[in-house]
């Protein structure tokens, strides 16, 4: 259950925002001020925070940066009647998701709350996938390196590229037009279907051995990413 702090000083509108969160499925958690909200960060793990800017102990835009600081990850959506362009370009400065003014739609705002939370958890899964390893073969996208049984390998950037979508769609079938579609580089330079059938059977060459076997061809259809990561 995703946990939303409501940081508002209007008590009818923090009681009514924290109702129809909790009705939408949501853990909904409220601050009135400044010093609550700090008490709150430290103590719950939150996955959103809907701010006001004006709080009768400090500034949204102050307190704002101060949770980018703390916890760069952590979605912050303004929820505020200061509606001047000045103040929404601030927000988005601060590295807000989204800023929302006063009056609001409630039906559009549990919508961006909805758009917040699934970008947020998007940009967390990219970031744990910067490496995988099962203890026999290690990949790190990150730092484009490969080990195999502790021996460093010599892997292309077309096979690191090859490589990252399987794992990323492990136990799914990517079809061969899927895989030819993802493959093209930056500078548009197409891979045509002979090299990736050359690159895939290169890749296996370097990555498997009579022990451990990673890719799987589906005949007719494409190849299936088997290896289960640690």
């Amino acid at each position: 259950m995703k946990k939303i702090l409501v940081v508002e000083d209007d008590l009818a509108l923090s009681t009514g925002l924290c109702f129809e969160l909790d009705t939408e499925g949501y853990l909904s958690m409220a601050a009135f001020n400044c010093q609550k909200t700090r008490q709150l960060l430290k103590n719950s793990e939150l996955d959103l925070v809907l701010l006001d800017v004006n709080l009768p102990d400090g500034n949204g835009f102050d307190l704002c940066r101060e949770i980018k600081t703390m916890y760069p990850e952590l979605p912050v959506i303004f929820l505020t009647a200061n509606d001047l362009e000045q103040n929404v370009l601030d927000g988005f400065d601060l590295g807000a998701e989204d800023y929302v003014t006063k009056p609001f739609n409630m039906k559009i705002l549990l919508r961006r709350v909805e758009v917040a939370l699934r970008r947020a958890q998007g940009q967390k899964a990219a970031k744990n996938h910067v490496q995988w390893s099962d203890g026999f073969l290690t990949l790190d996208f990150g730092s484009l390196t490969a080990q195999r049984n502790g021996e460093t390998l010599s892997i292309t950037p077309n096979e690191y590229k090859l490589l990252r979508i399987l794992t990323e769609n492990s136990g799914q079938i990517l079809t061969r037009q899927i895989l030819l579609e993802r493959l093209w580089d930056n500078d548009g330079n197409f891979i045509d279907d002979h090299t990736l059938t050359v690159t895939m059977n290169r890749l296996r060459t370097k990555i498997e051995d009579f022990s451990h076997t990673y890719i799987q061809t589906v005949r007719g259809m494409g190849y299936i990413w088997k290896g289960k990561a640690q």
